[in-house]
């Protein structure tokens, strides 16, 4: 009688059950189908892990593009006091530059230097000043402070800009302060015409 190696000492022919005796296949079928439901419930738990996976890193890239935008705006308006005092410093002193000192001169010059670079400075980091003179007062990017009787402009044009404004890439920093015209004719209707 010969043996089978790897069985020791059993007899090399023992009865193998088959499948067609055993009562698999009802079994086998209610598994099967509790295993494609799984399946279909982890694909559709995968498939929302990487719709939320792909919204935190749009979230995550939004939220870097407005730091870089506007990540310096508390630095940008703590300059601005530093952009006032400089154009208050131009201000108080004589437009008429022959009739001062030679020395004062000079230091006028490297005032008005500093404040140009300062401004450039602003420019090139997104923080640009609102021209508002001459033009009509808008509450979104002016702060009325006063009104200045002038029959010669049309009301509610900006004649004066105590503190100028400024944004920064597109948004609003500082308000401008402004003195507003009133008394004069009723302003123009702006017209779809360039």
């Amino acid at each position: 009688m010969a043996s089978d190696p790897t069985a020791g000492d059993a007899p090399a022919e023992m009865p193998v059950e088959t499948s067609d005796n055993l009562d698999i296949p009802s079994k086998q079928g209610t598994d099967l189908q509790q295993l494609l439901a799984e399946k279909a419930e982890l694909q559709d738990k995968l498939l929302r892990a990487l719709a939320e996976a792909q919204n935190v890193r749009r979230r995550a890239q939004q939220d870097v593009e407005r730091e870089r935008k506007f990540g310096i705006e508390r630095f940008a308006k703590d300059i601005l006091s530093v952009a006032d005092n400089l154009g208050r410093a131009l201000s108080a002193l004589p437009r008429e530059t022959e009739a001062i000192d030679p020395a004062l001169r000079n230091v006028l010059a490297g005032v008005q230097a500093t404040e140009r670079e300062l401004q450039s400075v602003l420019e090139r980091h997104g923080v640009t000043r609102i021209e508002s003179l001459g033009k009509p007062f808008n509450a979104e990017f002016h702060q009325a402070m006063m009104e200045v009787e002038d029959p010669t402009v049309p009301s509610g044009t900006v004649v004066q800009e105590l503190i100028p404004g400024y944004l920064i890439t597109g948004r609003l920093l500082r308000a401008a302060m402004v003195a507003v015209s009133k008394g004069g004719p009723a302003p123009r209707a702006a017209s779809n015409e360039n």
